[in-house]
């Protein structure tokens, strides 16, 4: 159930499915490599589509106006269901142009260079297709069977797609390399920034035991004293809210005295230097201000740049299904209902069911999948995952691996060590680097082949 790179592009090839669809390129994304556009463009943009021509030669191997005329469709459909401008015509057709001769050159390498895809490995990317749009295989083909796509041209789209995957993987994955010292100097720079209030973002709790005007020094220290016993209460581990709502005299109260995530500069100072050593999830007090004395928790301290020193983990269970010839998809989910059901009635137990039917590695543990920070399982799985209340079982659901029946058991914060912090930031620097590699590479590609832009006939 652990995330996997799957070549999002191929979501793509389905079309005509307005929900969860990806687009085979990003539209909006300047193309790689001349941009030039031939004359044909002009005819392109036009919408004629009854004569076919070649448009673009790249390395002997044609480009027709039908199907670029075909893409551009395809982009414009999508651009809409997804509400997103649409440019011009003559602007989107020379895009998708230059897109695809950009991707016939990394074809042609990846051919010459001896890239298969067996058959196993497309049966694998349409089930994924087909389970990202919440679809069993046959709905799926049936589906493109209605929009004018038969079987064979869609899978030759994901071969082409899993093979365009596999090239990027091998020739530019390889040269993309963050070292430790641009480590070191990004979190360096951050921290000089953290420096500023004003990039520094802070979400506390705080519960006030107000202070009268007037009030003796009896009285004071009657009330210091009840702030003590709240505060003792609070890192005993009672719930902060819970204690807010019962002893804050502050209007916010009814918040569990939540003052809501903002910039450090819109807090008191008294507020800031009281909390500037915690944690996230730490109490401190009580803090006399001019209204009275305040139990304060740090709830969450966020710099922009820099990795969460905490996150949500999740505990869930599992029960997965892997359809086949004796057990499709449908006969899987209605017995993932039935046991969901049996569960519910408390005829049995989740582990159970699990150790006894579970297809997955962890039906030894009754399916239990341990703790996991966010984006560690597959988006499909780990949005239903994410909508559930501790002890609540889901609908089945189905991802790229079969079909699942999910328990979240318990959630809880934990503190990201010195070294996953140190990885979150590695990553996201090598994500950064990669688009900027990419398209050098793609360039490069695309200057060594052989690229002709016909005139469109007369």
């Amino acid at each position: 159930m652990k995330r996997y790179q799957f070549p999002a592009l191929i979501l793509a090839a389905i079309t005509c499915l307005p929900a969860g669809s990806q687009g085979l390129r990003p539209p909006g994304t300047p193309a790689t490599g001349p941009s030039a556009a031939p004359p044909a463009v002009a005819v392109l943009a036009s919408g004629v589509r009854s004569a076919d021509f070649i448009v673009a030669v790249v390395n002997a191997e044609p480009i027709t106006n039908l199907q670029v005329s075909a893409e551009v469709e395809r982009v414009r459909r999508q651009l809409a269901a997804q509400r997103q401008p649409v440019p011009d015509a003559r602007e989107l057709a020379r895009r998708v142009l230059d897109q695809l001769i950009s991707e016939r050159t990394q074809l042609q390498l990846a051919r010459e260079q001896g890239l298969k895809i067996d058959e196993p490995s497309i049966d694998q990317a349409e089930q994924s297709v087909a389970s990202q749009n919440q679809l069993t295989v046959a709905q799926l083909r049936q589906q493109l069977e209605r929009e004018g796509m038969d079987r064979e041209r869609f899978r030759e789209q994901l071969r082409d797609q899993l093979l365009l995957t596999r090239l990027r993987e091998r020739e530019v994955e390889a040269r993309v390399r963050v070292s430790d010292a641009e480590v070191d100097q990004y979190l360096a720079e951050q921290q000089e920034r953290s420096a500023d209030p004003a990039t520094l973002i802070l979400n506390m709790a705080h519960i006030l035991v107000a202070v009268p005007e007037g009030a003796n020094e009896q009285q004071q220290a009657e009330l210091q004293a009840k702030a003590q016993r709240v505060l003792q209460r609070a890192r005993a581990g009672e719930d902060f809210a819970v204690l807010a709502r019962e002893f804050s005299d502050a209007a916010d109260r009814a918040n569990g005295g939540q003052l809501g995530l903002r910039t450090a500069d819109r807090y008191p100072p008294l507020f800031l230097e009281a909390t500037r050593t915690l944690a996230p999830g730490d109490v401190t007090g009580p803090v006399r201000s001019g209204a009275g004395f305040h139990v304060i928790q740090l709830i969450e301290r966020r710099q922009p740049g820099l990795p969460p020193t905490t996150v949500t983990q999740s505990r869930a269970r599992h029960i997965l299904l892997v359809p086949s010839t004796q057990l499709d998809e449908a006969q899987a989910r209605d017995k993932l209902n039935d046991f969901r059901r049996r569960i519910v009635a408390g005829e049995t137990d989740f582990a159970t069911l699990a150790r006894q039917h579970s297809q997955d590695a962890s039906a030894a543990q009754g399916g239990d999948l341990g703790w996991a920070n966010p984006g560690m399982f597959v988006p499909e799985f780990e949005r239903v995952m994410n909508q559930l209340a501790p002890g609540q079982i889901g609908q089945p659901l189905i991802s790229r691996f079969g079909v699942h029946l999910i328990q979240l058991m318990e959630r809880r914060n934990a503190s990201l060590s010195a070294r996953e912090q140190r990885e979150l930031v590695r990553n996201m620097l090598r994500d950064k680097k990669y688009d900027e590699v990419y398209n050098n590479w793609a360039r490069d590609v695309r200057a060594r082949a052989y690229v002709e832009l016909r005139e469109a006939p007369q």
